[in-house]
């Protein structure tokens, strides 16, 4: 039976071989992207794993230890708002580890740098980059010890009597070769809780699109099988050619899966979903993955082929005869409550403290709530179309609906892949919404002209020299010294709390974007930044005062520096260079309110990136699967509409009822699903961060109005091949 399923594979002329390549091309780009999506859960793997080493100071198991231990400070920068790690080491031995990336540890006034970086180096005025690192390049760092191809690090050598007394250094024994060794998986943890959600949001689509393609034409096989069946063929043997049909199909396109994964691999590493690219290495596939694509895909068609005879096998006649299918029952409804009710659980229950933990327990809600939208799915297009069918006298309309009621379940097949997208991009934009409403900070104004640099308490007094340089420096408008507020100072007249620092009027005078002081005040209550206004601040800016001796400010410790400059990349940048050469062994160097927050919402960007390669990758592949649906059901029914054809049918009304049949279900199950997604980002957000859900702006509605017109494109673009194959020789030749 195998050798006589290959030969109804290709039998039939063009229309055979047209629908095993578009079948094949169809599982092509559903397996690929599946392919993309586990080498994408390798690449973070990887890269967790490779940036490992960057926490010294828990860098004991990863290797041997030794008796000489590597002395190491790691210290954060920025440049034009990108992050820039600075390594300083000295070894104490012969025997004292050496990071991965470079052949030798670097010697007093010698470093190495990352590509990215060097090229800045040598393109970079020095006042702005390159006086801060003392020495000069000796090489650069290979790939394996960089987080992405555009990484700025820097490793600085120094003699151990340069490092031994400085605040922050800590002696490493061992290099971190895992994140496991680090004992530091917060980062790693994170992104596992965020790529478990999108590699389950998007495994649910492309299952759906490879299963759709596989039943391309299925209406037309079924009744070839019902016929073979009628002429004494057994279920076993008809099940056996329909599997060999779509396996042939299938491992075509998987075959081709592999092929354009491993041809757009270096395009693909190239876009920043995590926030940066990847190197093309990291895009990799183990065991696991390929025996999974290449044996789960042609397997899994061959179910779906099989599970599309069960009509053919009960009943030959009930094809010929094309006998209603039963209606799908409200019970439809029950795993998209109880998806629903596991999420609204953790309101009252216990959210796990572990990324982990909360991986297991929000992942299978959200999973079996897109289960429930499909399983549901028919019974609301029945739904829908009964209550049109009863509120209608038009002939497209009512012949759209009887359809949809009498068969739902073929109606939903089409849109079930953009309903999984919207009810996913839903989901990510209530939840990436909610945290940006929260969480986001200033990214314009004073947060992103004024630099700030926190100092230990011991700080000596500013020398008149910096104050000369920094004024010396185009762009720099002023500098202000912020001392520590006394713990026991009382808050000031009409302010809930005293703000933690001091600073005099004096420095804020002619600088707005410091604030200001009330008229008469000599000493302002300010905050550390200076960037920073409470609620109960006045609009205008105004600090409240102080009641501290002008005279007694100089006597406190020194909280931190502010230098305002008129926003310029290279009042920063020089800025910053003076800083760093003045005060050089503070683990966070000079940064911007913007700076800061980009940094620590680094995490939070990363969603965003995945967030938005979930909506995209999830409405190519819904677009994908209503264009197959669509072709594949026009073919299906070309003779009845054919025939309508000849019983005096305008064109015009057939278009109608195609786009109608696919319009009712896209837009009742878009509804729905729109609306369980943010109701699951409700009750995600209130049991793990205790936020309500923000509506989201005007973006989104525009995307998913453009996304369901996009759809109605596709459906409106097979209305040329409505006319091609419903001409009376249709009818004739059937």
């Amino acid at each position: 039976m195998i050798g006589f399923g290959l030969r109804l594979a290709v039998a039939g002329g063009r229309e055979a071989i047209t629908r095993l390549v578009i079948i094949a091309v169809a599982v092509a780009l559903g397996a690929g992207l599946l392919l993309t999506t586990l080498a994408g859960i390798n690449a973070v793997t990887t890269l967790n794993d490779r940036t490992a080493w960057l926490t010294p100071a828990k860098a004991t198991s990863g290797s041997a230890p030794t008796s000489d231990p590597l002395l190491a400070v790691l210290r954060h920068s920025y440049f034009h708002r990108r992050n820039l790690d600075r390594i300083d080491l000295a070894a104490t031995g012969p025997h004292s580890p050496i990071p991965p990336g470079i052949p030798r540890l670097p010697g007093p006034g010698e470093y190495y740098a990352s590509p990215a970086l060097s090229a800045l180096l040598r393109t970079t005025p020095a006042d702005q980059l390159g006086d801060q690192f003392p020495g000069h390049e000796i090489g650069t760092i290979g790939s394996s010890a960089l987080p992405a191809p555009t990484s700025l690090l820097i490793i600085i050598g120094h003699s151990p009597a340069e490092l031994a007394h400085q605040p922050h250094v800590r002696p490493v024994t061992s290099i971190a070769r895992t994140a496991a060794d680090s004992g530091d998986n917060t980062r790693a943890a994170g992104l596992d809780l965020v790529l478990a959600v999108v590699a389950g949001a998007m495994i649910f689509p492309l299952l759906m699109f490879i299963g759709t393609a596989t039943r391309l034409a299925a209406a037309r096989r079924e009744q070839r099988f019902a016929a073979m069946r009628l002429v004494g063929a057994t279920p076993r043997q008809v099940a056996a050619i329909a599997a060999v049909e779509a396996t042939v199909s299938a491992v075509a396109g998987t075959a081709l899966a592999f092929g354009l994964f491993f041809l757009f691999r270096e395009r693909v590493a190239a876009i920043p979903f995590t926030g940066a690219p990847f190197f093309p290495s990291d895009l990799s596939l183990n065991l696991i993955d390929v025996l999974s694509v290449a044996v789960g895909v042609p397997v899994a068609a061959a179910v779906v082929a099989r599970l599309a005879l069960r009509r053919v096998n009960i009943s030959p006649l009930g094809v010929t005869r094309r006998v209603t299918p039963r209606p799908p029952q409200a019970y439809r409804l029950i795993p998209l409550a109880l998806g629903l009710a596991e999420l609204a659980y953790f309101l009252v229950g216990h959210v796990p403290d572990t990324s982990i933990g909360q991986v297991e327990a929000f992942l299978p809600g959200f999973l079996v709530v897109m289960a429930g939208l499909v399983i549901a799915g028919p019974w609301l297009t029945m739904v829908g179309a009964r209550i049109m069918a009863r509120r209608t006298s038009r002939p497209a309309t009512l012949i759209a609906a009887r359809r949809l009621a009498d068969n739902p379940r073929a109606g939903f097949r089409a849109v079930s892949g953009l309903i999984l997208a919207l009810f996913v991009a839903s989901v990510a934009v209530g939840v990436i919404t909610t945290i940006v409403d929260h969480r986001g900070g200033p990214t314009t104004g004073p947060a992103a002209t004024n630099l700030s640099l926190n100092l230990p308490p011991d700080t000596p007094p500013v020398q008149d020299s910096l104050r000369a340089r920094l004024r010396a420096i185009p762009g720099v408008q002023g500098l202000a010294v912020v001392y520590a507020a006394p713990n026991d100072l009382p808050p000031p007249p009409g302010t809930p709390w005293t703000p933690p620092g001091l600073v005099s009027c004096a420095a804020l005078a002619g600088h707005p974007d410091f604030g200001r002081c009330a008229p008469g005040a000599e000493v302002a209550s300010v905050f550390i930044d200076l960037t920073f206004r409470p609620e109960w601040m006045p609009v205008d800016g105004t600090w409240p005062t102080a009641h501290v001796p002008l005279d007694q400010l100089s006597r406190l410790p020194i909280a931190s520096l502010v230098v305002g400059t008129d926003g310029s990349t290279s009042a920063l940048e020089r800025a910053r260079t003076v800083l760093v050469d003045a005060y050089p062994r503070e683990p966070f160097f000079a940064s911007t309110e913007a700076e800061w927050q980009a940094d620590t919402a680094s995490t939070l960007n990363q969603w965003k990136q995945l967030a938005n390669v979930v909506i995209l990758v999830s409405l190519v592949i819904a677009g994908s699967s209503l264009a197959v649906s669509v072709v594949g059901g026009l073919t299906d029914r070309k003779r009845p509409f054919s025939l309508l054809r000849l019983t005096g049918a305008p064109l015009a009304m057939l278009r109608r009822v195609v786009a109608l049949e696919t319009a009712v279900p896209l837009l009742a199950a878009a509804v729905v699903a729109i609306a369980t997604g943010f109701l699951g980002a409700h009750l995600f957000l209130v049991a793990q961060m205790r936020y309500s859900l923000h509506a989201p702006g005007a973006a989104y509605y525009l995307i998913v109005l453009c996304g369901l017109a996009a759809c109605l494109g596709i459906v409106g673009s097979t209305f040329p091949l409505l006319r091609r194959i419903t001409g009376p020789e249709t009818a004739r030749n059937e």
